[in-house]
């Protein structure tokens, strides 16, 4: 299982909106709207690196009002 944290810049006034989006979408563990210079922050998992590529992608970026990601898999040492 891989985890990551999508950090998330949005249209002015869309963070909550989008985080509500977000949320719905299978494989996303949570999403909040944040301040500070993301406006929402996701937390996300699938079974591959690939698959989580495929999720922030084809799932994520497509939802409207979303400017940008920064997508930081998890890491444990």
């Amino acid at each position: 299982m891989v985890q990551a944290y999508i950090l998330i810049q949005t249209e002015v006034g869309k963070a909550s909106a989008v985080a509500e989006v977000i949320a719905k979408i299978p494989g996303v563990i949570q999403a909040e709207d944040v301040t500070g210079p993301y406006d929402v922050i996701v937390r996300a998992q699938a079974d591959t690196v690939d698959e989580l590529g495929r999720l922030v992608v084809a799932r994520i970026q497509q939802v409207s009002g979303i400017t940008r990601t920064l997508t930081c898999p998890v890491v444990h040492l």
